[in-house]
């Protein structure tokens, strides 16, 4: 089962690359759109795109 992640939490790609924050989420599958909708900074730009539930994992915070 996938897990969904809420609206602000810090995930990860499974495969690695940069923190990303999640922005929204969508449950409907099948569509080019579907998963959660992530925003990261590559330097100084803002990126965003969508990621399928299963390539991500949830960054925990370091105490």
């Amino acid at each position: 089962m996938s897990k969904e992640y809420a609206v602000g939490i810090c995930v990860k790609l499974k495969s690695g690359g940069p923190e990303m924050t999640v922005k929204s989420f969508s449950k409907e599958s099948g569509y080019v759109n579907s998963g959660h909708y992530c925003q990261w900074f590559a330097g100084k730009k803002l990126e965003s795109g969508y990621f399928p539930y299963d390539s991500l994992e949830e960054v925990k915070a370091e105490k």
